[in-house]
């Protein structure tokens, strides 16, 4: 899981599942006048509430963490897991809210005669913003822009090159260095240069400029997808916020993109990268 790929709209779900865990642990009830040694149950000691504001607020927060840090994301019955996450921050913040408006689940709260009124406590009141905020980050963050920005900074490279300048490694491996035009691969004496016997050795041929483009380091503000050169409409691969690529070639408005592990393909969306 890369932690980079994640995006502030993660980090308020994380904040809001932190929360949530706090408030499961204070008074689910407030009685007025209760002396301060009076002791409510709490999240825990409540069925209802622990299986449908407190684990399923959790569990919805973490598939939809974990599906945005995937580079690949499961599908079951054609949803992935952050839809599945969605739907169950949802459904935590709805029983939450019941919760609060009915504290006993229907049971005896002051009618009937009865002088005491049973509210609902500190616990299911915090449970009720944690599921709330929950919820609304996992929905809006697919179309706030704000929300879609990475959570943690893009590292710089060790050895950033200025955009147009030369990469130091050649093609995405540091270290190696480019051979000069004219010069033959292979360490080969310069043209003219005597070899062997005094025999001067025939000019080899100078390579065609490469045109105006260089290759250089960038870097994605969220997860895109890589897609083969030869047109085909499923990706490749994903690039993930956090991990610098080496773009070799530019088409048009797109750029061919050099993974670390050596795959090579089309980045369709390149609004917004980071050049290093």
């Amino acid at each position: 899981m890369n932690i980079r790929s994640l995006t502030r709209g993660d980090g308020v779900v994380i904040g809001a599942a932190v929360l949530l865990l706090i408030a499961s642990f204070l008074d689910l009830y407030s009685i007025d006048g209760a002396p301060d040694s009076a002791e409510f149950p709490n999240s825990w000691e409540s069925g209802p509430v622990l299986m449908g504001v407190v684990l399923a607020g959790i569990i919805g927060a973490a598939l939809v963490v974990v599906s945005h840090g995937l580079p690949q994301v499961p599908k079951v019955a054609g949803l992935d897991l952050g839809q599945f996450g969605t739907a169950f921050t949802v459904f935590a913040a709805w029983a939450a809210l019941g919760n609060v408006f009915d504290p006993l689940g229907g049971g005896d709260n002051g009618d009937g005669g009865s002088t005491i009124t049973i509210d609902a406590g500190i616990g299911l009141i915090l449970a009720l913003i944690a599921t709330l905020v929950m919820a609304a980050a996992a929905i809006a963050t697919p179309l706030v822009p704000a929300l879609k920005g990475a959570l943690l900074p893009a590292p710089r490279p060790a050895a950033p090159q200025p955009y147009g300048g030369q990469p130091q490694g050649g093609y995405g491996y540091p270290g190696a260095q480019q051979p000069q035009p004219g010069q033959p691969y292979g360490g080969q004496p310069q043209p003219g240069q005597p070899f062997g016997g005094g025999q001067p050795q025939a000019p080899a041929p100078t390579p065609a400029p490469a045109g105006d483009f260089s290759p250089f380091w960038f870097a994605v503000p969220v997860p895109r997808p890589l897609f083969g050169e030869d047109g085909s409409p499923t990706p490749i691969a994903e690039l993930a916020p956090g991990t610098w690529y080496l773009a070799v070639e530019q088409r048009g408005a797109t750029l061919v993109a050099q993974t670390q592990d050596g795959r090579r393909g089309v980045l369709q969306d390149t609004s917004g990268i980071q050049r290093g």
